[in-house]
This record gives structure tokens, sequence and C-alpha cells, in this order.
């Protein structure tokens, strides 16, 4: 996968040391499916996920990743949760720890395709179907769907 440039500088004056970054998960829906990428690195089933880069706007972001990673245009429609990962330890010894904010976001249009590295399949799932995925990630999900107004957090 592909580490952002602005990372790789990072990476250079710190090391491996653990990185507070900001991350998105765009929730996208369909009627009753939801748009799923299955990850290179790990084959796992995930809403599109990404990193904000600095100074853009997380809703920014979270339409970005979706075009970049699938093809699909996407609207945000609200923020559903934020959360904090836990340490994550890449193959190449980087540690980060990740500030997710997950937004509930709608279809506009496009079908979806692997339009990068990152991923190996695209698609809708149906929403009674969803593949197995982590409890931070159904967590994400869960909150999206929730149909709920105010965001999740933890406090």
């Amino acid at each position: 996968m592909p580490i952002p440039d602005f990372i790789v500088e990072l990476r250079e004056k710190i090391g491996h040391d653990r990185l507070w970054l900001p991350g998105v998960t765009a929730v996208v829906v369909r009627d009753d499916q939801m748009l799923m990428v299955q990850r290179a690195d790990n084959h796992a089933w995930t809403p599109v996920t990404g990193i904000v880069d600095p100074g853009e706007e997380p809703a920014v972001a979270a339409r970005r990743e979706a075009m970049e990673e699938t093809g699909v245009e996407i609207r945000v429609d609200r923020l559903a949760s934020t959360s904090v990962s836990g340490e994550h330890v890449y193959d190449n010894g980087d540690h980060a720890v990740y500030l997710d904010l997950t937004f509930a976001c709608s279809w506009v249009s496009g079908e979806p395709y692997v339009a990068d590295d990152e991923s190996v399949d695209a698609r809708w799932w149906p929403l009674a179907e969803l593949p197995a995925m982590s409890p931070w990630m159904r967590e994400r999900v869960e909150a999206a769907l929730s149909g709920e107004r105010e965001a999740r957090f933890k406090a």
C-alpha cells in the first residue's frame, strides 16, 4: 500500500516512533447495500478508510478516499462516531495510533471497482449479509448505520 508522502517525510525524521494520525471511515449506503473493499494487505472486508492529508477537511478526505479506492462518488451526510485505535505495529517496524472519524455517507454515482492497489475487490454488500469485521470496525459501521443524529464517542 502506498504511504502518503507526508508520512514518508515524517518517518525520515522520527524513524519508527509512534505517530498519531487522523483517519476517516466512509460507511457508504445505497438502498439496502453498503460499499465495501477487500484490503490488499490482510484481505479483510471494510468500508472505505484512509488517512487525512495535512490541512484537509475530514469529510473531504472521506469523499476523496471513496473516489480513489472505488471510483464511487459519495455525499457525506453526518459524523457518526469518533474513536481511537490501539497501537498498530507494521511489518517494517513503524508504530501508529489512529484517531478515526467515521462518516455516514450516501451513494451519488458510479459503480465500485478496484481503483488503486490498496484493495483487491470493491463491491456492494447487502446490509443483512455483511462480512465478518473486527470489533472496532463493526462499532464504526453500527454507528454509521444507526440513524442517530449525534455522533458516538467515549467520554
